[in-house]
């Protein structure tokens, strides 16, 4: 079972992080063409999505006319969001069978989405053009002008006219942006011309997979948001990332404005290890199979463009190469290989700190002068991290962190038997037995920005920290409310536990953190809450309904059967896990959780299930560690900051319109920029280096925080039931 959630992004940051690597598999053809009309093939897989949506998922609902309607909702708001290319007219001609998509699909008939999907392609074609147009023409950037931002508070167009107004407003925003990034006006339009060349293209070389990929997702969601249907590429992309682990030359690519851009490298990969390609390069060419004969690749796809570089182990790519910063062409013959990706599962470092916070050196064990206000930069070792601070009396506190980005679990190499397949539960346990061998006073699990993962491995992982006893509740179509136990006697670490969330911990990781809160085992610190997301997926490869022995790929439907519940009888659906101590943080307020999502199933609870209480998170101590906490953070200059960053942000967004002004737009991006922030957090998160636990003026308080917990435990260190 699988059980996570996408991040929540926004479009351009979603478009970036869907650039990451793929497995080993054929190279596709260049698809320049629009989508022909649906094969037969497209038609088997529109009725097993239809007949297994009705059949299994966790609503009891079935594809019906309320379905259908919501269907066609989302199938629009996925292809023209902001209502830049529909007309009313078109919109009122599609409502026309707005109750009958439910028809179609049960007949295998998904040639609505195609003739939807058509209309799209020649509004894209038509407001290109007139975008174009709007990038040369003059613009009065001193009028006193707002342009609405909230879709839902805007109508379809009804004529030309109304739309050409729509997008001048559009490409003036897009060159006011533009600006507000230091550059010229002439340098703007540029970019905005390459940009919208790139959309016009990108659409136009969308292909029957990816189209029935948004049509049959359009319909599942209708049910749930976290249901959707896989074309045969997303179904290997998502086993990658389960897996962690590729074949190819260990690269994450982008794609901006026609051109394939080096976003990463990934640690240890060919790449890596051959050391010429570079972040910022730009690929022009691509001999996939060393044969001399180097494909331009400018304006491809960017699958295409992965299918193509990624390959077999020990096989050969060139690659035809523009250096970052116009450095000159290069041609690089790297040889594939089997990639790890390391940043992806559970790591960790050691640091150490005096009384003050200084830093002590690692060989001679001493405080280092250094200045409190300005924590010093971690020293990295390739075991755990350990915080150890040196109390007046003499005594050394080490606190021990373990960074889990995701709950992943290599599913293949398990039901194989390999002795050495990829598990979340076997990393942690190696960190926490580590810990022990180091005499660590307390373990940090942090858990931001981890959108879960496999199910299985939540309750293994939860396991390491409680002796014997359920971990969650799952309840299936039937209604019936099973537990999940750890029935594994004992504890791998038995000391005081902290456990860090924020908006972005979803699913598996709300099922952990659950159950650490319910146990009372640990305290919750970070966000005001979790994602939200409270339910199961099932994952069905659909190629294996038809043909269990060497079935072909046609994707596979994830699909919601369960939700789950904590031991105490509480769901986290849209509600998520409330964090014992909360520390201001913007992402508390971004509009990016379960409860933000159309469709949403709703709260509910079931009976609670008797566990064991810990005596490690009482009322009394929980409430002095905040009073302690927000005393500190009153008189943090950053804290403050962060304050004033959230009023703007809740101000601004109860405002429907933008500034189309120069001086006033720039003034508000300079306050407050939540696309960009979005953007440049996410693109922390994937940085070669990014440190496990960085020195921030957030992370000083998490330590502080966590040295008050262990001044209040005192003595009790140890899990006593």
């Amino acid at each position: 079972m699988t059980h996570g959630t996408k991040r929540v992004m926004t479009g351009r940051t979603l478009r970036l992080a869907a650039a990451v690597l793929a497995a080993a598999g054929a190279a596709a053809t260049w698809s320049v063409a629009r989508p022909v009309d649906p094969s037969n093939q497209d038609r088997r897989i529109a009725l097993l999505v239809t007949a297994l949506m009705d059949q299994r998922h966790m609503s009891s609902m079935r594809v019906d006319d309320e379905i259908s309607q919501r269907a066609l909702d989302l199938f629009l708001k996925t292809l023209d969001p902001l209502k830049l290319y529909f007309y009313k007219s078109d919109v009122e001609e599609f409502e026309k069978e707005k109750t009958r998509l439910d028809d179609y699909v049960r007949n295998g008939d998904v040639g609505f989405g195609k003739r939807v999907f058509d209309v799209f392609l020649q509004r894209v074609a038509e407001r290109m053009a007139a975008a174009h147009r709007f990038v040369d023409m003059e613009h009065d950037f001193a009028a006193a002008e707002k342009m609405i931002r909230d879709p839902e508070k805007m109508t379809w167009t009804t004529s030309p006219a109304e739309l050409d107004e729509r997008w001048r407003q559009r490409v003036k925003y897009d060159l006011l942006l533009q600006i507000a990034e230091e550059s010229s006006l002439e340098e703007a339009k540029e970019k905005l011309h390459k940009r919208y060349r790139s959309i016009g293209r990108r659409w136009e070389q969308t292909d029957n997979d990816e189209m029935l990929e948004l049509f049959l997702s359009a319909l599942t969601m209708s049910f749930d948001p976290h249901s959707s249907y896989m074309s045969p590429e997303s179904f290997e992309n998502f086993v990658i990332q389960m897996k962690l682990e590729l074949d190819g030359i260990g690269a994450s690519l982008e794609s901006r404005n026609g051109e394939t851009i080096v976003r990463r490298i990934v640690p240890g990969g060919a790449a890596d290890r051959d050391g010429r390609l570079k972040v910022d390069d730009v690929i022009l060419g691509v001999d996939q199979n060393n044969t001399g004969e180097m494909i331009d690749i400018v304006d491809m796809k960017l699958n295409d463009v992965v299918q193509m570089i990624r390959g077999t182990p020990k096989s050969v790519v060139r690659l035809e190469v523009k250096k970052a910063g116009g450095a000159g062409i290069g041609v690089y013959d790297i040889t594939r290989d089997r990639i790890e990706l390391k940043d992806s599962e559970a790591r960790s470092e050691i640091i150490r700190r005096g009384p003050l916070g200084q830093v002590i050196d690692q060989d001679a064990g001493q405080p280092q002068a250094s200045d409190a206000a300005t924590p010093a930069a971690p020293a990295e070792t390739p075991t755990g991290q350990i915080f150890e601070r040196q109390q007046p009396g003499g005594d050394v506190f080490k606190l021990g962190v373990i960074d889990l980005p995701s709950f992943y679990m290599d599913m293949d190499g398990r039901r194989d038997g390999s002795d050495d397949y990829k598990s979340t539960s076997r990393d942690v346990r190696r960190l926490l037995e580590e810990f022990n061998r180091e005499q660590v006073d307390m373990v940090i699990v942090d858990l931001r920005f981890n959108g879960g993962g496999s199910l299985p491995e939540a309750v293994q992982t939860t396991g390491l920290f409680i002796d014997q006893g359920p971990v969650v509740q799952v309840k299936g179509t039937d209604g019936r409310v099973q537990p999940l136990q750890d029935e594994e006697p004992g504890t791998v670490w038995n000391g005081p536990l902290m456990v860090l969330i924020n908006k972005f911990s979803a699913s598996a990781s709300e099922i952990f953190a659950g159950a650490i809160q319910d146990y009372g085992r640990g305290i919750v610190v970070g966000d005001h809450a979790t994602h939200g997301k409270g339910t199961v997926q099932q994952l069905y490869p659909l190629g294996k309904t038809l043909a269990p022995i060497d079935p072909p790929n046609y994707g596979a439907l994830k699909m919601t059967i369960q939700k789950f519940y904590r031991p105490g009888g509480d769901s986290t659906q849209n509600r998520g896990v409330v964090s014992d101590i909360e520390l201001p943080s913007q992402t508390t307020h971004w509009e990016v959780g379960e409860s933000d999502l159309d469709y949403a199933l709703k709260f509910d609870r079931v009976l609670p299930l008797q566990h064991d209480n810990y005596r490690f998170a009482g009322a009394q101590m929980i409430h002095e560690l905040r009073r302690r906490s927000a005393e500190r953070c009153g008189k943090s200059e950053y804290f403050a900051g962060e304050g004033k960053r959230i009023d703007n942000y809740n101000r601004r967004k109860e405002d429907a319109y933008v500034t189309l002004n120069r001086e006033e737009f720039l003034a508000e991006i300079a306050e407050l920029n939540t696309e960009k922030q979005q953007e440049e957090m996410f693109e922390d998160l994937q940085t070669n280096d990014q440190p496990v636990f960085p020195a921030t003026p957030y992370n000083d308080e998490v330590v502080a925080i966590a040295l008050d917990y262990l001044k209040l435990l005192g003595d009790q260190r140890l899990a006593v039931r």
